[in-house]
C-alpha cells in the first residue's frame, strides 16, 4: 500500500504548441522503448503508478506542481501513439471535458477494427468513472478520464477530479481490481481532504450488502424512510447531511433499482441514473436504520512510495526504497537486453545504490 500525498494545485492556460509537439515526440519515443522491454502489462502497470505517472510528465517538460501535467501528459501519449496501435496493440480513448464523454464510442470503434469484445471495456471505462464521481464522496469532480487497453482485453484509467472551492486536483489510477466495489484504487493522488464518503471501501462492506437490500425494496418504504429521518437531530459530526437529501426526487432513481433488482453493489453502481445522491441516500438509510456504518477513509491514503530527503511528503522509507532498487535490477536482469547494454545499466543502477548507502547512515 502507498502512503503519502501530493498537490495538485489547479493552474490555467496550456502547453504551447512547440512544447506539446516535442511531449508527443518523447512520449511516443519513451513508449515505445518500454514495449520493447516490458511488453503490455509493463506499460499498463506504469501508468497506474502516480510516482511513475508524475516523473513521466516531469521528464516530458510540464510544470511539476500543476493539475495540467496529468491531462498533458495523457493527450500527449494519445497523440503519439494514435498510429501506432496497429503495431504495439495499444489503445487509448477519453480524455479532457467533452471528449472524455467520447471514451465509449472510442472504445468500440477500436475493438471493431480488431475484433475484439467493446462490452467489458466499455463497463470498466463507465464503471471506474462511477465509482469517483459517485461512490467516492470527496469534493473533486472527474473532468479527465483516459481510458489505455491492449488487444488481450488488459487495460489501465488515469483519471482526475477538480475541487473548484480549493482549486485543487486529485488523480485517481486504476488497473482491473478484483472487485470494483472493495478498495479497487491502484492509487489516488491528492491532498488529503475532510467529511470524505468512501463507499467503496473494504471496511464498507456490511453497509453496501445493506444498501443493496434496500435498493430492490419497493422505494415507497424508502421515502418513506428518509422522508421520516429529515425530522431526526443529528450529531453535527455526522458526515451524511441529511439537507442534502430530497427524497421526492430520489423516488424515481429508486424504482428503476427495484425494477432492475441489482445482485450487488457493482451492479447496483451499474444503474443509469444512481449517482451521488442515490448511493449516498442509500448509504444513510444502512447506517441510521440498520446500524451498519458508511466509510469516511479518504482513498488518498494511496500515493507516493519512497518519501523525500527532506521529509516531504514523509522521510524515506529505507526498506521499501531498497526493495526497488532490488526490483529494478531483477526487471533489468529479465529483459534479455544485449549484453553491453545490459552491464552498463547495472553499474549504473549499482552505483546509484552505492551512494545512497552513505546518505542513508549519515
Amino acid at each position: 500500500m502507498r502512503t503519502g500525498t501530493a498537490d495538485l494545485p489547479l493552474h490555467g492556460g496550456r502547453a504551447p504548441r512547440w512544447l506539446f509537439e516535442r511531449m508527443t515526440s518523447l512520449a511516443r519515443e519513451m513508449t515505445l522503448a518500454i514495449l520493447a522491454e516490458e511488453g503490455a502489462s509493463g506499460l499498463l502497470r506504469r501508468l497506474a503508478d502516480p510516482v511513475w505517472f508524475q516523473a513521466f510528465g516531469c521528464v516530458l517538460g510540464f510544470d511539476w506542481h500543476s493539475s495540467g501535467l496529468t491531462t498533458t501528459a495523457c493527450g500527449a501519449l494519445k497523440e503519439g501513439l494514435k498510429d501506432l496501435s496497429g503495431e504495439t496493440g495499444i489503445f487509448i480513448a477519453g480524455g479532457k471535458g467533452k471528449t472524455s464523454r467520447k471514451t465509449p464510442q472510442e472504445i468500440e470503434s477500436a475493438c471493431w477494427a480488431t475484433g475484439q469484445d467493446a462490452a467489458p471495456l466499455v463497463r470498466a471505462s463507465r464503471l471506474s468513472a462511477k465509482v469517483d464521481s459517485a461512490a467516492v464522496q470527496d469534493g473533486f469532480q472527474i473532468y479527465h478520464h483516459s481510458f489505455f487497453f491492449t488487444t488481450d482485453g488488459s487495460w489501465a484509467v488515469v483519471q482526475q477530479g477538480m475541487n473548484e472551492g480549493s482549486l485543487m486536483a486529485r488523480r485517481y489510477h486504476w488497473v482491473p481490481p478484483e472487485r470494483f466495489d472493495w478498495d479497487p484504487h491502484a492509487a489516488v493522488a491528492g491532498e488529503p481532504t475532510r467529511n470524505v464518503l468512501n463507499l467503496v471501501a473494504s471496511e464498507g462492506e456490511s453497509n453496501r450488502t445493506v444498501a443493496v437490500a434496500i435498493a430492490r425494496e419497493n422505494p415507497a418504504k424508502l421515502v418513506a424512510d428518509l422522508t421520516r429521518m429529515r425530522t431526526v437531530s443529528m450529531p453535527r459530526h455526522h458526515e451524511i447531511r441529511l439537507s442534502d437529501l430530497h427524497p421526492d426526487r430520489l423516488a424515481r432513481i429508486l424504482l428503476a433499482t427495484y425494477e432492475r433488482q441489482p445482485e450487488d453493489y457493482t451492479a447496483l453502481l451499474s444503474v443509469p441514473g444512481v449517482g451521488a445522491k442515490a448511493l449516498r441516500a442509500l448509504a444513510l438509510t444502512a447506517e441510521l436504520t440498520y446500524g451498519e456504518p458508511a466509510s469516511v477513509r479518504d482513498p488518498v491514503s494511496y500515493s507516493f512510495a519512497h518519501g523525500g530527503k527532506d521529509g516531504t511528503p514523509f522521510p524515506v522509507d529505507r526498506s521499501t526504497y531498497d526493495a526497488t532498487i532490488d526490483s529494478l535490477r531483477q526487471a533489468v536482469r529479465d529483459t534479455r537486453a544485449g549484453l553491453t547494454e545490459k552491464s552498463a545499466a547495472l553499474k549504473r543502477l549499482a552505483g546509484v545504490e552505492r551512494a545512497l548507502i552513505p546518505t542513508a547512515a549519515s
